[in-house]
């Protein structure tokens, strides 16, 4: 099993029993720090630039985009859980990433226990892509030839990641059997399937779209439960039968370390959500294939719980876990 950075029992001992902030009516009084737990240059390094600025020119406060990234995001969201819970610093995340990590590493840190849930930010769906060269048109078509040749098709996926979970979940609804590249994340595996050493993969649109225009991949259909409007002719993965209801993508939001004053909290939910409600932010968004998404911390944190059972499941009867 992984662990993943150390942590001292008495530094553990004193983030878990830290008694709540005072009331902080002039908050933020200082820089915020976000720490973005991937490479910079991704979705959530994006995102918090791109909200960071409206809320700098707001409060007059910097707020700070930090890459931290390793093992899945797990690095950076330790970081955030060994903090102080006075809102200076946060993580703004794949979230779906993190609901998996309970079930796949030996972590040092608990994600409902040990960090407060502020909001969620943003959902894009996954895209469903293949090889040109992949003789299929559709998700029916996709499984058949699995089924026709079992371990022949390949997906290269980051292991451990969201992305690799939901390929599973797919694959153990319908009862294929295909293989896992393993890859380093989101370009590597494009770059897989690009160059014809990857059969299919699905990945965000913002890593995706732009191969689909230029006929490097072909899309098949998309993960949202519902049909995109920025996709309308492109079925989804839920309208295959065998796998109603199906639903995956990029959930990304924004966590603090546990016992974050309510104040505090409530004041970060509703500038943010002014924020990402905003005319030119959305523009942006769209163009990074995302819409805004701003559950509340009550409903983020239901949220957290729930998908971390659902993951869990997918998990043990996979078998699956990063030694």
């Amino acid at each position: 099993m992984i662990r993943i950075g150390a942590i001292t029992l008495a530094a553990f001992a004193i983030t878990t029993i830290a008694l709540p902030a005072a009331a902080q009516t002039n908050y933020p009084a200082k820089p915020i720090r976000v720490v973005v737990p991937y490479p910079a240059g991704g979705t959530s390094d994006i995102l918090t630039r791109m909200v960071g600025a409206k809320l700098t020119e707001a409060w007059g406060q910097q707020v700070i985009s930090d890459s931290r990234p390793g093992a899945n995001g797990n690095i950076g969201v330790e970081i955030v859980v060994r903090s102080p819970p006075d809102g200076y610093t946060l993580t703004l995340m794949d979230i779906g990433n993190l609901t998996v990590s309970p079930s796949m590493y030996k972590l040092p840190f608990d994600i409902i226990r040990d960090l407060t849930p502020v909001i969620s930010v943003t959902f894009s769906p996954y895209l469903l892509c293949v090889h040109p060269s992949v003789p299929v048109k559709s998700v029916p078509e996709l499984i058949a030839l699995a089924k026709k040749s079992p371990g022949k098709l390949n997906a290269p996926v980051g292991l451990g990641s969201n992305i690799h979970m939901s390929t599973l979940a797919m694959q153990q609804r319908v009862g294929t059997k295909w293989t896992y590249i393993p890859t380093k994340g989101g370009q590597s595996s494009v770059m897989s399937v690009m160059t014809g050493d990857g059969d299919f993969l699905m990945m965000g649109v913002i890593q995706t779209w732009v191969h689909v225009k230029t006929g490097k991949l072909k899309l098949i259909a998309v993960s949202s439960e519902t049909r995109e409007s920025q996709f309308p002719n492109v079925p989804t993965i839920a309208e295959t039968p065998g796998l109603e209801g199906f639903s995956a993508g990029s959930w990304q939001g924004i966590l603090g370390p546990a016992k974050m004053p309510a104040d505090i909290v409530n004041k970060l939910y509703n500038e943010v959500k002014r924020v990402i409600a905003l005319p030119d932010v959305g523009d942006r968004l769209v163009g990074l294939g995302s819409r805004p998404q701003a559950k509340t911390p009550q409903e983020l944190g239901a949220w957290l719980a729930s998908e971390k059972d659902k993951w869990a499941k997918v998990v043990k009867q996979s078998g699956y876990k990063i030694e």
